[in-house]
């Protein structure tokens, strides 16, 4: 009896069934294979069974590419692992198959139940972005903005990564991936701003059980992003008269160009003066009041305008004066985007010009390096506590918030003579750097006892 082989499996039938079957020591089974009448060629593991009858098991068809049916290889390797069972004492090979696929399909049947199970089990659990629109709703709906900018980016940095798994098998390492990806895009801040609004989403939602780990508790704000850096830049009095001739020459709306000075005469944040109505300015009384809800803080104040911020805020209204809004958007419906003016100024101020912005890169770059509005809030402060107005009346005029919880309690007087000098007296020291006359520049500051 020859062993099979490949060459042997492409025998002519001659119209009948021809079988090969590789030689096998007695109670190992055989191997076999049968070349049918039409030609087919099928591999088969014959045994004899307990009853003394001879059985086939169909192995499958032969291929020599084995790629529609077994090559010898692979038939001769699943008749062995056949002739194993046998040789264990298996003795009904066709029946422990049977059993065996029967098996399979209960456990196919039995994982596709669990699988079903947990992921009905999943969609039942609160997902990163169910609790997210739960603490939108609670929290973020009562920011000032709404919660505009901290859903912004939710939905851009957040929610893409980890707003489909529940929200209960979150970890610090999900936590960590995020902030990595966002200092990649050397957007540090930003990676500290996304930590701190993910420790409040998982603080809330402890508090009312949702979650029971808070995945941020181990992680330091310090360890995110970097150490913060605390700006100092300051405009000094050079530079306050190199941009008042740069400004001239940036291609800034004049709109944008008197923000500049508002900003730097009042001390005011930018998204304060953006968000202004015409209501809130009385040229009469020379008065622009920040309202509540408006301020960082919310807290209303009044600035009394010097005759230099004043000139600039009649340059916004020779312009705007048909809008509700200092700054109308395009569409005239609302305020501009608060942040507007901030990307106007930095796109003047980089070394190449960036594409679809501002031609004119480098139109407001200054020796001391870059600056932003805030910065020119900064220096209007600063130019204030030059000019001897003291520490607390300067605070005032920036709407700073008192930390000190008695004085605040107890100490009430309003220091309004105080912060109209000290804007008068800034609006004056502005004027005179701005119009060029280096003359009154050097003159000596005005001390002022209040």
């Amino acid at each position: 009896m020859a062993i099979i082989t490949d060459r042997t499996l492409h025998a002519k039938s001659n119209n009948k069934d021809v079988w090969l079957t590789d030689p096998a020591p007695k109670g190992h089974g055989r191997f076999c294979a049968r070349i049918t009448k039409a030609g087919g060629r099928l591999f088969y593991f014959k045994y004899t069974a307990s009853s003394g009858k001879r059985e086939y098991v169909p192995l499958g068809g032969y291929d020599s590419e084995g790629i529609d049916g077994l090559t010898l290889k692979e038939a001769r390797i699943k008749a062995g692992e056949l002739s194993i069972l046998y040789q264990s004492g298996i003795v009904n090979i066709k029946g422990y198959l049977e059993e065996q696929q029967q098996l399979q399909k209960v456990q196919k049947a039995a994982e596709q139940a669990r699988l079903e199970a947990e992921h009905r089990e999943a969609e039942a659990r609160l997902t990163v972005k169910g609790l997210f629109e739960k603490w939108q709703t609670q929290r973020l709906s009562k920011y000032k903005d709404g919660g505009k900018e901290i859903s912004r980016l939710f939905n851009k940095d957040i929610l893409p990564v980890i707003g489909h798994l529940p929200a209960d098998i979150i970890r610090k390492g999900h936590i960590i991936g995020i902030t990595d990806d966002i200092e990649k895009r050397g957007a540090n801040r930003m990676a500290k701003v996304a930590f701190t609004s993910m420790r409040q989403m998982f603080l809330f939602s402890l508090e009312r059980d949702f979650i029971e780990i808070d995945p941020t508790a181990t992680l330091r704000k310090s360890s995110i992003g970097g150490k913060d850096v605390e700006r100092d830049r300051v405009l000094s009095d050079d530079e306050i008269e190199l941009l008042a001739k740069q400004v001239k020459d940036s291609s800034l709306l004049p709109t944008t160009q008197a923000a500049i000075w508002i900003v730097l005469s009042t001390c005011c944040r930018i998204g304060e003066l953006l968000q202004a109505r015409w209501e809130h300015v009385d040229f009469e009384k020379k008065v622009w009041t920040i309202p509540a809800k408006h301020s960082k803080n919310g807290l209303l104040l009044d600035i009394y305008l010097s005759d230099f911020a004043v000139q600039h805020f009649e340059t916004i209204q020779s312009i705007n004066h048909g809008s509700l809004w200092l700054f109308p958007n395009r569409g005239g419906t609302n305020h501009v985007n608060t942040k507007t003016i901030t990307k106007q100024l930095g796109d003047r101020q980089r070394t190449t010009p960036m594409s679809n912005r501002s031609k004119k890169a480098d139109a407001l770059r200054l020796p001391g390096g870059k600056w932003t509005p805030h910065d020119l809030r900064r220096t209007g402060s600063t130019l204030m506590a030059a000019l001897g107005i003291k520490p607390e009346v300067i605070d005032k005029c920036q709407n700073h918030k008192e930390t000190n919880k008695i004085r605040r309690i107890y100490q009430r007087y309003s220091y309004v003579p105080e912060m109209r000098q000290a804007w008068k007296l800034l609006g004056e020291r502005l004027e005179n750097l701005t119009s060029g006359d280096r003359g009154a520049k050097l003159l000596p500051f005005r001390k002022i006892h209040l």
